[in-house]
């Protein structure tokens, strides 16, 4: 049986566009439900401006009420240094760091254009390796853009071979606003593996017009190390127009259970955790899994 890591996203992605805005108790438990139901890497918490994304504004209070166990990573996103001082004094186990492959979202994004978040890359990877952090860079809009439509498989394997220098530890490509099919994914993949050999490789899906599952599965058959995906299928991007949410964790663990893959993670407490993250949010949940249930059935 195979392996696949999925990194819970969540308590980051997941919360990040809604217009509800949990409390911080809220936040820990959504992780810990998170833990207990078998994740191991989760993206728990995100080290951006609380006046541009207020969802995030309780960062370090979210990382000190967190369980620490060796066996559990908490991951935070983070755009610049002031955001890497405040995950290295929260204590993250590992950084996320975003390099947007357009310049017009990553001035909308994050206020800069695709050289400067590179230049942003080089600094922040090394300041985290001499704090001794894994670093994961995300290529964000890998597969389209809202403002500036495709983006050429050529653009982003550039971005690859452009951030190798600073050695990061996983790199992740994101279909930010769910545009991405699979034979982009296969192109995409296949390309990476041969410019970045041995290291790890990452996707994160939306599913905004249904296509994120079987992303999430060619990523797989193309040997993508770990995919991200959110309980019950909630999650955005504010700055993207139209978004909707990751590919739903309980979803997608349903059918790699059923193809044979491990993940370590209980599919039905998941769907258990979304019927209470969508009380919370006071919204439907996404995800199909709640409504239908396991099968075979027992």
């Amino acid at each position: 049986m195979r392996e696949i890591s999925v990194v819970e996203v969540a308590p980051r992605d997941g919360l990040q566009n809604e217009p509800t805005v949990l409390g911080v108790e809220d936040k820990i438990r959504l992780v810990q439900r998170s833990v207990e139901a078998g994740a191991r890497r989760i993206e728990a918490v995100s080290f951006v401006h609380p006046g541009r994304v207020p969802q995030m504004a309780d960062a370090e209070a979210v990382m000190a009420g967190l369980s620490r166990t060796d066996d559990v990573s908490y991951s935070g996103l983070v755009l610049n240094q002031r955001g890497l001082e405040r995950a290295l004094a929260a204590g993250v186990d590992e950084i996320n760091v975003v390099v947007v492959a357009t310049d017009e979202f990553s001035k909308r994004n994050q206020g800069c254009t695709v050289d400067e978040g590179l230049a942003v890359w080089e600094r922040l990877a090394a300041d985290a390796r001499a704090a001794g952090i894994p670093r994961t860079v995300t290529i964000a809009a890998a597969f389209g853009c809202p403002f500036e439509g495709d983006v050429p498989v050529a653009t982003v394997l550039n971005l690859i071979r452009r951030v190798l220098p600073s050695e990061p530890d996983e790199i992740a490509l994101a279909d930010t606003i769910g545009v991405g099919v699979p034979t982009q994914v296969r192109e995409l993949l296949a390309g990476a593996t041969k410019i970045a050999p041995g290291i790890q490789l990452r996707c994160h899906f939306h599913n905004t017009r249904n296509t994120g599952y079987a992303n999430a599965i060619a990523a797989i058959e193309c040997g993508a190390d770990a995919l991200d995906a959110s309980i019950g299928g909630f999650g955005g991007c504010p700055f993207a127009p139209a978004a909707t949410g990751n590919i739903a964790t309980e979803d997608l663990l349903y059918a790699l259970h059923r193809m044979g893959i491990d993940t370590g993670m209980r599919f039905e407490q998941v769907a258990e955790t979304a019927d209470w993250l969508g009380e919370r949010l006071r919204k439907p949940v996404p995800a199909l899994l709640g409504r239908a249930g396991a099968f075979p059935l027992s």
